[in-house]
């Protein structure tokens, strides 16, 4: 169903090309291209959707053990990687024999080989099962050559699927393991032998077959099939559309309609580049035509993109580890990611109202807008399985697992009728269109499995790093973590930071977690109750994951930017640094949260309490927001920005500010009202200027 801002803008050849350039990056990120031809389509297709259905049976009625469920999951994936992601991306020239095995715009042989020599080797592990386990810590040298293989291939299909940087940091890790004992005396590590390795990496639930690997089988996969289910039934449109119709008619109406609609997409694609191609293709030349420069319009799709990994349910599959890892109910770990999720949406959307107001920018016109009543029933149905998943959640608190399963029944039955009903309401033929919704289905199963194939690559490979660090380097790099710091928690924060930034750059979001949260995390809590500090173990986790986030948009590496470029036509390196910008007011979340735990509702229990701080957080977000950008309501003055930032100590801080001002911890909250008060004493000041100020209509900035 098209509404008549679609008809409003042409798309131009370059627009085009910019969409397909996008949806490449997003094909790259989740790591399966469509390149296949022949008989390798009709393969891969029939081993996307078995994968899914033995995910959908093992959720359901088929009980295995964890083990064979981590090791066929990890089978699945790296056999579609190597049938999909050719070894090259171009053909030897100077090596005219071996064009038949390196041919690189199509899998060769070669692929075929390599894909089931790795499926194999993934699962070896359960096809002697019973032998593995009687010789435990003693590996036979088959064992040897299977371990060795799978780590080696593993290594090559992640290299293929998401790039070299983890495949890099893993081999650095290989290989400290096993020349830590040549080390200077300040680095050094006492070693692994190879049968201890091989033992831990390959034929035990410690390294490769470890937590991640396992959440990324029983938990995420079902996630990710639901959102490509949602997306291919329609719901993104239908969430950009009534974005539209909600704040469409208002001052930079595209912009914050761009930023609702992303969050909506991102609460269940869990992926920015992907969200961008959902919304931006239509967002980013809505904000174009009504006055935002490309560069801008870009950036601000790419940091609604980007936060919508922030955005429970799925947050980037990331929740789903942390919870793990931290060892809590998954409920909880959205419990703690909500407020700092919605108040970084919402000081977003003030940062495009600034911008509008800077640029003297008006919204569409609510005649080129379509009816929000139409709209919202047009796609009302969508909303049921995003209803149930959040009520199994929330209120019946069933598992994950359990939850998006029952979802996805639910929408499976949608996308097999909303097509016949509309053609009987149409007066078409019924059976055509039943065809193209299980057609829809199908491909949606397809879709699914090669969307996971990245994620189960990224935490396998990442398993190979915690499965080095739990072999005994994790103390040691504790320590230098520790003396880089100088023992200062704030400089820890602050290492760990710009390390998750530089990491993140060239790793998915949730290989980026993995490895800071296995390096880190335990550091972060151990310094801060060395200086008095009690920091929980889920703030520790959750600023890892907010700094992994944060890379998809650092210049110059950052996908999310090149993909909003290319549809904006705008160059990539100043929209990533222009959407940098705007993400500041996210990057500043995770140190306010490490130390006000009531920012993730860490002990409190009433929703009044939850409400009070999340209103109180938006105006400190705002007041930052408006101090980085230079416009609260007009052009800041140079002053009035040390009383913007104060506003944001007062209410995202209350707790240090109670302190210095001997205010009992109990009652910290009574400082609020000198927050509220240093805002309306900001706002006092610019009212005057503002309205006298023509200079923005006149010459826009």
């Amino acid at each position: 169903m098209t509404g008549k801002p679609r008809d409003a803008h042409t798309t131009t050849d370059d627009e085009i090309r910019g969409v397909e350039y996008a949806k490449k990056l997003a094909e790259a990120e989740h790591g399966l291209q469509s390149d296949v031809y022949g008989v390798t389509r009709a393969l891969t297709m029939g081993i996307a959707i078995l994968w899914s259905l033995f995910q959908l049976s093992i959720a359901s009625w088929l009980i295995l053990d964890t083990l064979y469920v981590r090791a066929a999951h990890l089978a699945f994936a790296i056999m579609l990687v190597y049938l999909n992601i050719p070894m090259f991306k171009f053909t030897p020239n100077w090596r005219p024999d071996l064009r038949f095995f390196l041919a690189m715009h199509r899998v060769t042989i070669l692929d075929y080989i390599l894909g089931i020599f790795a499926a194999l080797a993934a699962l070896y592990i359960v096809i002697d099962y019973d032998g593995i386990t009687m010789r435990y810590g003693a590996p036979t040298t088959r064992d040897i050559i299977f371990g060795l293989l799978l780590v080696m291939l593993l290594l090559e299909a992640t290299r293929r699927v998401i790039g070299p940087a983890l495949p890099v940091i893993a081999l650095f890790f290989v290989g400290y393991a096993f020349l830590g004992p040549y080390m200077p005396d300040v680095i050094a590590f006492k070693g692994v032998s190879l049968n201890r390795f091989v033992g831990q990496m390959a034929m035990s639930s410690e390294g490769i077959y470890g937590i991640p690997l396992d959440v990324s089988a029983t938990i995420v996969f079902l996630f990710v099939l639901f959102g490509t289910m949602l997306e291919k039934a329609g719901a993104g449109d239908f969430f950009i559309r009534l974005a539209l119709c909600l704040l469409g008619g208002f001052k930079g109406g595209p912009a914050k309609a761009a930023i609702l609609g992303s969050g909506l997409t991102g609460m269940v694609s869990g992926s920015s580049i992907a969200n961008i191609v959902t919304t931006g293709t239509f967002t980013i030349p809505l904000m174009k035509k009504v006055g935002y420069p490309a560069t801008k319009a870009g950036a601000i799709e790419v940091a609604a993109s980007t936060d919508g990994q922030l955005a429970p349910p799925i947050m980037g599959a990331a929740a789903f580890i942390i919870a793990e890892y931290v060892n809590v109910p998954y409920i909880e770990v959205v419990k703690a990611a909500a407020i700092p999720a919605f108040v970084s949406y919402a000081a977003l959307i003030f940062i495009s109202h600034i911008e509008a107001s800077k640029l003297g920018l008006k919204g569409i016109p609510r005649a080129e807008l379509p009816p929000f009543f139409a709209t919202l029933v047009s796609g009302l149905h969508f909303l049921l399985p995003l209803s149930m998943l959040l009520y199994e959640l929330v209120v019946l608190r069933h598992s994950p697992e359990l939850a998006a399963f029952r979802a996805i029944i639910v929408l499976t039955a949608i996308m097999l009728v909303q097509r016949p009903i509309r053609a009987r309401l149409d007066g078409a033929p019924v059976l055509p269109a039943m065809r193209e919704g299980m057609h829809d289905i199908v491909m949606a199963m397809a879709d699914g499995a090669r969307n996971m194939a990245g994620v189960a690559m990224a935490t396998a490979a990442a398993g190979i790093i915690v499965g080095i660090v739990a072999l005994g380097l994790g103390g040691l790099i504790t320590q230098i973590i520790d003396q880089l710091s100088g023992g200062n928690i704030y400089l820890m924060l602050i290492i760990t930071a710009a390390a998750s930034l530089l990491i993140g750059m060239g790793l998915p979001t949730t290989a980026t977690y993995i490895v800071m949260a296995s390096l880190t995390a335990p550091t972060i809590v151990s310094l801060g109750m060395m200086q008095g500090f009690m920091v929980p173990l889920m703030a520790a986790h959750l600023f890892c994951f907010y700094f992994g986030i944060l890379a998809d948009d650092t210049p110059p590496v950052g996908l999310a930017a090149y993909a909003a470029a290319a549809i904006a036509e705008a160059p990539p390196i100043p929209t990533g640094l222009q959407g940098f910008m705007y993400d500041i007011r996210t990057a500043i979340l995770p140190f306010m949260f490490i130390f006000n735990h009531d920012l993730i509702l860490h002990g409190v229990d009433s929703w009044p309490q939850g409400l009070l701080i999340f209103v109180m957080a938006c105006f400190g977000n705002f007041a930052f927001a408006s101090a980085t950008q230079g416009w609260f309501i007009t052009r800041n003055k140079v002053w009035e920005i040390p009383i913007l930032l104060s506003v944001t100590l007062v209410t995202m801080r209350p707790d240090l500010v109670a302190q210095w001002l001997g205010v009992p911890y109990g009652q910290r909250y009574w400082v609020y009202p000198l927050g509220l008060a240093l805002w309306g004493l900001v706002w006092l000041l610019q009212r005057p200027r503002a309205a006298r100020n023509l200079e923005l209509r006149d010459n826009p900035a």
